[in-house]
C-alpha cells in the first residue's frame, strides 16, 4: 500500500477542506475486508517491535493528534493489538500540573520521549501548545507563533539523536464527529466517554481547523513529516497507520543481535 499521498510535503500549504475524511482509495474492499486485513498487520508489527527491542538501537516516537472522537484511543487499541507492552509506552498529556507550568512547555514532553529499543506513542502531544493554547487565547499570539520554530528544532534534536518520528493527524469531518458524540450519548456503556466540554470545543471547530492547518503547514519536515489520515472510516484509518508504521520499521534494516559464541553446540538436558 503506497501511503505517500497522505504525507504532507515540507513547506506545503494545507487546506483541510481539500482532504477527504471519507477517502479509502488505497483499499478496494469494504469494512469487513479491511477489518480482516488488520490481524496480519498486527502480527507483522509485533515481530518488528520485538526486533526493535532486541536490537536496542533505534527509538520510535508516534504522535497522534485529532479532534475529539477522531480515534486516538482506537488507533492505540487496534493498531497495536498484540504488541508486547514491554517495549511500547503510551504518554498522554492532560492539563499541565503546577510543577509542569513552572517549566518551559516542552519540559514535560522531553521526559516522555523513547529510549533505545522503545516505541512511545503520544496521545496528544506538544502540539497542544499551538492548538488549544491558540484557540482558547491562553497566551498572546506572539508567544504561540514562535513555538512552531521551537517544535521543529526540538524534533530535529530528537531525530539527530536517533529517534524516528511519525506524526498522524486523524482527519474526521464535523458531521462524523456529531454522529460519534451522539452515539456516546445514546449508548449507556459509552456515556462515560462524553463530557459537556466536548460540546463547547465543538463550537470552536473552525478555529481548530485553522490551528491544525497552521500546524500541518509549518511543522511537517523532512525529518518529522505529518500524515493526514482519513479517519471517518475507522478500519481504513487503522490500515493506513499500520502500513506507515510497518514500512518505516522495515526501512530501519534492523537485525537481531548475535548470541554468545558456541550456542550451536549446547544441548539442554
Amino acid at each position: 500500500m503506497n501511503v505517500e499521498q497522505y504525507r504532507v510535503a515540507p513547506g506545503a500549504k494545507i487546506d483541510l477542506t481539500e482532504w477527504d475524511a471519507n477517502d479509502k482509495n488505497l483499499f478496494d474492499g469494504g469494512k469487513q475486508q479491511g477489518q480482516d486485513a488488520l490481524p496480519a498487520l498486527n502480527k507483522r508489527l509485533e515481530t518488528l517491535q520485538e526486533l526493535l527491542y532486541a536490537e536496542g538501537k533505534h527509538k520510535v516516537l508516534i504522535v497522534l493528534q485529532g479532534m475529539d472522537t477522531a480515534g486516538k484511543d482506537g488507533v492505540i487499541r487496534h493498531v497495536f493489538n498484540g504488541v508486547n507492552p514491554q517495549g511500547v509506552k503510551v504518554a498522554s498529556f492532560k492539563v499541565p500540573t503546577p510543577q509542569e507550568l513552572a517549566q518551559d512547555y516542552l519540559w514535560r514532553i522531553h521526559k516522555q520521549t523513547p529510549g533505545r529499543g522503545e516505541i512511545v506513542i503520544f496521545n496528544r502531544s506538544h502540539y497542544e501548545d499551538v492548538l488549544v493554547v491558540r484557540v482558547h487565547n491562553l497566551v498572546p499570539p506572539e508567544v504561540w507563533e514562535r513555538r512552531y520554530e521551537h517544535i521543529n528544532a526540538f524534533e530535529k534534536l530528537l531525530t539527530d539523536e536517533g529517534t524516528t518520528i511519525l506524526k498522524f493527524f486523524l482527519h474526521i469531518s464535523k458531521e462524523e464527529q456529531r454522529q460519534r458524540l451522539q452515539e456516546r450519548l445514546d449508548t449507556p456503556e459509552k456515556n462515560w466517554k462524553f463530557s459537556m466540554g466536548d460540546l463547547a470545543e465543538r463550537k470552536l471547530w473552525d478555529q481548530y481547523m485553522a490551528a491544525y492547518e497552521a500546524v500541518l503547514s509549518k511543522t511537517s519536515t523532512g525529518h518529522a513529516p505529518w500524515c493526514i489520515v482519513p479517519a471517518n472510516r475507522k478500519w481504513y484509518r487503522n490500515l493506513i497507520i499500520s502500513h506507515v508504521i510497518i514500512q518505516t520499521l522495515e526501512g530501519l534494516n534492523m537485525r537481531y543481535p548475535e548470541g554468545e559464541p558456541g550456542l550451536d553446540k549446547i544441548v539442554v538436558e
